[in-house]
């Protein structure tokens, strides 16, 4: 097999777009360099030389040498973005990692479950704990979810980019809810805990339990920084209206 080349990710420790990449690196076990973006507040070497005219995490390099945080990646070097093209990518680079189970039909369910993530259940996410929309408005999205998960195991069986797509938003949400960190309309956090924690998701529970325990999601996810990072994003998001670069609504009501 040929020799991996230097990967590089270029990420931010509280958004759950790279955190996709840095569980299936972890699982990979593959050797990598990272560096973090504030996206609080943004250095601009970043975008003019990374990711011209969107400056958004992950980007992934491939080849070239080691990279100082301001400079340009090497034109020899294979710059990937979009963290759902960047799992792929990480599939084909690392066959012996089976990111994607061995079977045709599998691979289809963990494609589709990561295609979906991004298709339905990002809006009302970002609705419920920004816009104070009802619990109802998330809810029945999140069972939908779990209906399409196995009895037991994970999305497809065996891990798989399905469940790196998944469960950094199953992260913050339980992150956000525990702490009450969010824009929330009244009512709406004890509404969650009590459903997310009676029979009513019992399987997403205990699967959210079995992919906590993994060592790539202790390795990757640090609670009291994405919490604090989230405490700063609502500030602005009171200020501003802004929630990312992609999301801008009226400043909300004090």
């Amino acid at each position: 097999m040929p020799e991996t080349k230097r990967i590089t990710l270029y990420s931010a420790e509280d958004s759950p777009f790279p955190h996709r990449v840095r569980l299936a690196l972890e699982e990979a076990k593959a050797k990598y360099d990272l560096i973090e973006i504030n996206l609080m507040n943004k250095e601009e070497w970043y975008e003019k030389k990374v990711y011209p005219g969107e400056g958004r995490v992950p980007v992934l390099i491939y080849g070239g040498p080691e990279l100082p945080p301001d400079e340009v990646p090497s034109p020899e070097a294979v710059k990937v973005v979009e963290s759902l093209v960047i799992l792929e990518f990480l599939v084909d680079i690392f066959p012996e990692a089976r990111l994607l189970p061995a079977d045709p039909a599998l691979r289809a369910k963990a494609r589709l479950f990561a295609h979906l993530v991004d298709a339905k259940l990002l809006r009302p996410f970002m609705g419920m704990i920004f816009l104070q929309a009802p619990a109802e408005s998330f809810l029945p999205v999140l069972e939908t979810f779990q209906a399409m998960l196995p009895p037991t195991g994970y999305v497809a069986g065996e891990w798989s980019i399905g469940d790196a797509a998944f469960v950094p938003f199953l992260a913050r949400l339980m992150m956000s809810l525990e702490n009450g960190l969010g824009n929330f309309a009244p009512g709406v956090v004890q509404e969650c805990l009590e459903a997310l924690h009676s029979p009513r998701f019992a399987r997403l529970r205990k699967y959210y339990e079995d992919n906590v325990a993994r060592p790539s999601m202790a390795k990757t996810f640090n609670k009291d920084v994405v919490k604090q990072k989230m405490v700063e994003r609502l500030e602005r998001f009171r200020k501003t209206g802004v929630i990312n670069s992609d999301m801008r609504f009226p400043v909300p009501a004090a």
